[in-house]
C-alpha cells in the first residue's frame, strides 16, 4: 500500500509555499512494470516515457524503470532521449533509447553520438539514415515503422510498396524492430484492432526480417497476437487503465492534495467565481483551495469534479480559474474543512481515470497536464 506523506511533511515550508503538494510513488511504477512485464513474458517490455514520463518526472521515472528491468525507451524527441541518457547514467547507462519523431527529430550527428535509435517513419527517413550510414563507414540502428491505420506517422502503403520491392534502400540501416502503433487498442473489440494486426503481420512478411514491435498498453491486454517480438506501454505504467472496460489492473501512482485557503460562508441566492455559472440554492460553507488551471486541473472540470476530505466528497462549485478552485464543504465539520488544511484531489478515492471522465477527457491529459508548481514528493525509486 502506498505510503503517503505524513501530515508534517504537508506541512513543511516548501509544501506550504506551494500550496499543492503531488506524491509520486516510484515503487508503483516498478510494481506496474513488472506486472506488465509478467503479462508479456517471454516478450521484451519496453517504457515509454515521452512527455517527461507522461508528466511524472522523466529524470526520476526513468533510473525507477531501468532498477524494475526496463532495457529499451522510447521518446518522442531527440532532447528527450539525451535527457534519458542523462538520467540513466549509472542505472542503465547501454539503454536501448529510441526517438519517435524520426530521423529528422535533431541533427544526425547528435543520434550517432548518443547512440539514440530513431523510428524511421517515411522512406525520406530511411534515406537520410541510409546515408548516414554510408558516411560513418557502419550500420546504424533503427526502428521502421509501417503505418497500418492510424494515418498519423509510418510509411504509407505506396512508401510500403516501393520498400518492399526495392530493400535495398535499406541498406546500412540495421532494423531493431518493425513497428506500428494501434489505434484503437483501449476498445478490446474495435474491428480496427484485427485489421490492423493483419496489416502488420503481412507487411512484415513483405520486409527483411526483423524482429516486430505493435502493443500499446492496452495493446499488451488484446492478447499474445499482439504482442510479437516487444510491447511499449506507457501510460499504465504510470496507472492509468489500459483496459477502460475492466478493472484497472495497475496500481494508482500519484496523490495530489491542495491546502486550503479560506473557508466562508456563502448565502443563498449568491453566485459563485468567474462568470457566476453556480448559484447557491442554500446558505453553504465554500472552500478555496490553492490550485487551478495553470496547475493543470483543467477548466472543464467547472462544476462537474471532486475533491475528498478524509472519506467524505465535496464537489467542485463554480468555474476553475487559473490558481483556485473552490469546493462546497457544507457538510464537513468545520474542524476538518479549515484554512491550512488539505484536500485530496487525486489518491485513493478518485483515480486520474475517473478525474478525466469528470472533465470530459482522458487519464493521459490528467497525468501530463499537471503543473510544475506543485511541491513534489517522490516515494522510493
Amino acid at each position: 500500500m502506498t505510503a503517503y506523506p505524513a501530515t508534517e511533511d504537508l506541512d513543511s515550508p516548501a509544501a506550504r509555499r506551494a500550496g499543492a503538494v503531488l506524491t509520486i510513488d516510484l515503487e508503483a511504477i516498478k510494481d506496474n512494470y513488472r506486472r506488465l512485464r509478467k503479462v508479456l513474458r517471454p516478450v521484451t517490455c519496453a517504457a515509454a516515457v515521452k512527455g517527461n514520463a507522461y508528466g511524472l518526472g522523466a529524470k526520476q521515472v526513468a533510473p525507477a524503470l531501468a532498477k524494475a528491468g526496463a532495457r529499451t525507451f522510447f521518446t518522442v524527441n531527440l532532447d528527450e532521449a539525451i535527457e534519458i541518457r542523462s538520467a540513466l547514467k549509472k542505472t542503465r547507462p547501454s539503454a536501448d533509447i529510441f526517438v519517435l519523431n524520426g530521423a529528422g527529430a535533431g541533427p544526425v550527428e547528435e543520434f550517432i553520438a548518443g547512440g539514440f535509435m530513431p523510428v524511421l517513419n517515411s522512406l525520406g527517413e530511411v534515406a537520410i539514415w541510409s546515408a548516414a550510414a554510408r558516411r560513418a563507414g557502419h550500420g546504424l540502428a533503427a526502428a521502421l515503422h509501417i503505418d497500418t491505420g492510424m494515418n498519423r506517422l509510418g510509411l504509407p502503403d505506396n512508401e510500403l510498396d516501393i520498400l518492399a520491392g526495392e530493400p535495398e534502400r535499406l541498406a546500412g540501416i540495421e532494423v531493431q524492430y518493425v513497428m506500428s502503433h494501434l489505434a484503437c487498442a483501449e476498445e478490446s473489440g474495435h474491428e480496427l484492432n484485427g485489421i490492423q494486426l493483419d496489416r502488420f503481420r503481412q507487411a512484415r512478411a513483405r520486409l527483411p526480417a526483423a524482429p516486430g514491435s505493435l502493443a500499446n498498453s492496452s495493446g499488451i491486454f488484446l492478447g499474445p497476437d499482439y504482442h510479437f517480438d516487444l510491447a511499449r506501454p506507457g501510460a499504465a505504467l504510470f496507472g492509468v487503465n489500459p483496459t477502460p472496460d475492466r478493472p484497472n489492473p495497475m496500481r494508482q501512482v500519484v496523490r495530489l492534495q491542495g491546502r486550503i485557503l479560506q473557508v466562508r460562508q456563502i448565502d443563498a441566492p449568491q453566485t459563485l467565481g468567474y462568470g457566476a455559472t453556480h448559484r447557491m440554492a442554500a446558505n453553504s460553507r465554500v472552500a478555496t483551495v490553492a490550485l487551478g488551471y495553470a496547475d493543470g486541473f483543467l477548466r472543464s472540470l467547472s462544476n462537474r469534479a471532486s475533491a475528498w476530505i478524509d472519506d467524505k466528497e465535496v464537489p467542485v462549485v463554480g468555474r476553475v480559474s487559473m490558481d483556485m478552485i473552490t469546493l462546497d464543504v457544507t457538510g464537513i465539520a468545520a474542524g476538518d474543512a479549515q484554512a491550512g488544511g488539505w484536500v485530496e484531489i487525486l489518491g485513493p478515492h478518485q483515480g486520474v481515470d475517473a478525474l478525466g471522465e469528470a472533465g470530459g477527457t482522458m487519464g493521459y491529459e490528467i497525468l501530463t497536464s499537471l503543473g510544475a508548481r506543485y511541491h513534489r514528493i517522490y516515494l522510493g525509486g
